[in-house]
């Protein structure tokens, strides 16, 4: 097992039950590791320093049969996401870091929302931009958009998944690492409503579970 140096942040873990095939195949498109399969279950750490993600990339992987499926290395935080058919598989693996850092799921930063916008029945001019700025889906005129951005970043992801199991939307973009991070869905207003709540109310569940020390992911 390698050693881990002290003093770094787990800025994000977050584990994601069961991939929605839209973000599934997000981000197989122009992944540069193990792609995801629809229903894959993922888990995603972000930490400082950057570079101390290699040795939970590391960890992750020797102690279970979980895939590495992305790893973004920046000036401050480095993400890994993994993931595996089997949840079990994907809980220990986030375990087996926690293990080796000392540290509780729930010493994670705090989820902050900075914009949550809905942009109703589009102009063409506006969606014709958001189809620009794609690289997932189209939007159309008429179609209702929907904004989130947040930081940390990553936790967009399960804001996005949990969105396309409440709703039938369409994912544009997401975003999930950097200093915030965003997302972008459309869809018909009432559904886009429904995405956007179930989005929202995962990221003030996770602060819940952060503030309280109650509840995990992992168990």
């Amino acid at each position: 097992m390698a050693e881990v140096e002290k003093g770094f942040e787990l800025r994000t873990l977050t584990f994601i039950d069961n991939l929605q095939p839209q973000l599934a195949q997000y981000i197989a498109k122009d992944n540069r590791v193990y792609d995801p399969s629809e229903y894959d279950a993922a888990l995603l750490i972000e930490i400082a320093p950057a570079m101390e993600i290699h040795t939970m990339i590391d960890i992750a992987l020797k102690a279970t049969k979980s895939r590495l499926g992305s790893v973004v290395t920046e000036r401050i935080y480095g993400l890994m996401m993994v993931h595996h058919a089997d949840q079990g598989e994907v809980k220990e693996a986030g375990n087996a870091v926690l293990r080796a850092t000392k540290l509780d799921e729930n010493d994670r930063a705090e989820v902050q929302i900075l914009t949550e916008k809905t942009i109703r029945s589009v102009e063409q001019d506006h969606a014709i931009m958001f189809t620009g700025l794609a690289r997932g889906n189209m939007v159309l005129a008429g179609d209702s958009v929907f904004i989130l951005e947040a930081t940390p970043a990553a936790y967009l992801m399960i804001a996005c998944n949990e969105a396309l199991k409440a709703a039938e939307v369409k994912l544009i973009d997401i975003r999930p690492f950097g200093a915030t991070g965003r997302l972008t869905l459309s869809g018909p207003e009432s559904e886009i409503d429904s995405s956007a709540e179930a989005a929202v109310k995962i990221l003030n569940q996770l602060n819940e579970m952060k503030e309280t020390r109650l509840g995990k992911q992992l168990t």
